[in-house]
């Protein structure tokens, strides 16, 4: 594994109530945080910094990415959870952030809506089926 592992949403909700420094990077495009929603950390008095990994609407991958994690203040040496929709693009995001300098990246397992269901509703894993906060747009 080329980043500092995987863990659950719920795992990435305790770590980021629990650790002063912990970070959450939604990776997910500005039409997912504008129309599907976004993490609500307000109760623990934290925002989500939100960096787009794949650019909306062309889907080119962000070549000035960690330049924007260092912009946003994102400590390297702090834990950093990185989230997509169903836990892709945050791989690929946790391993470049890494390879970079941020030395403890994770992964969020299932993203903010999870894979499908049978229906190809996305109802079976994820942040939002987690029953953790956020709200939309």
């Amino acid at each position: 594994m080329s980043y500092a592992g995987d863990v659950t949403p719920e795992q990435a909700w305790a770590a980021l109530q629990d650790e002063p420094d912990a970070v959450l990077v939604d990776v997910r495009t500005r039409a997912e945080w504008s129309y599907v929603g976004l993490p609500d950390l307000d109760g623990i008095g934290k925002q989500p910094v939100l960096i787009e990994w794949q650019t909306y609407p062309a889907g080119a991958v962000n070549e000035r990415f960690t330049e924007q994690l260092e912009a946003a203040g994102v400590a390297k040496d702090a834990p950093v959870y990185f989230l997509c929709r169903s836990g892709v693009r945050s791989v690929s995001a946790a391993t470049i952030a890494t390879q970079h300098g941020w030395s403890r990246s994770h992964n969020i397992l299932h993203g903010f809506e999870g894979p499908h269901d049978d229906s190809r509703h996305r109802t079976v894993a994820g942040w939002k089926v987690a029953g953790l906060p956020w709200v939309q747009g």
